[in-house]
């Protein structure tokens, strides 16, 4: 079960340590239910190949990932036909063991964006949480959490177009 909140924010945040850093590229077989393929390259340390589904849901929903080789990834893009997704993700550590991940979405194209997201372990605990300060909370000042057209298949569907 994936349990998130997502912002719209404003470039990388100030005044908290990055604790990690990946590049990822990934696109979407199909959008609802989400099916979609990763490469994630965390600096410094490996690289994962994943194949995600993703139920319904917003704030909550099931998620499956699996790990997936390089070569079935590798296949699996080019049957997209598409370029996929470019982001580069940083985390932050945040008070009770949650991480804010920020995300640059297709840097330096015409259409570039950050967004942030934090998951949680239960629904009440996304529901309850609140920045515990006033910089963070001017960050996190757009939430976008369950709003149409703010998760990245959609955003895939806008820049890239349906599956064909």
């Amino acid at each position: 079960m994936e349990i998130e909140r997502k912002w719209m924010v404003e470039g990388w945040p100030h005044g908290l340590t990055c604790t990690e850093e990946y590049r990822m590229d990934q696109g979407y077989f199909s959008v609802r239910p989400t099916v979609r393929i990763r490469r994630e390259a965390l600096s410094g340390g490996g690289t994962r190949y994943v194949l995600c589904f993703k139920g319904a849901g917003t704030l909550a929903r099931e998620e499956i990932e699996t790990d997936i080789d390089a070569a079935l990834y590798e296949r699996l893009k080019a049957l997209l036909g598409k370029p996929l997704i470019a982001k580069v993700r940083r985390g932050y550590a945040l008070p009770g063991g949650l991480t804010l991940e920020v995300n640059l979405v297709d840097a330096g194209q015409p259409g570039e964006f950050f967004y942030a997201e934090i998951e949680y372990p239960t629904t009440e605990a996304a529901l309850a949480w609140q920045p515990d300060n006033d910089a963070l909370r001017g960050y996190l000042s757009s939430e976008v959490t369950g709003q149409p057209g703010a998760s990245m298949g959609e955003y895939w569907l806008r820049t890239r177009g349906p599956a064909e």
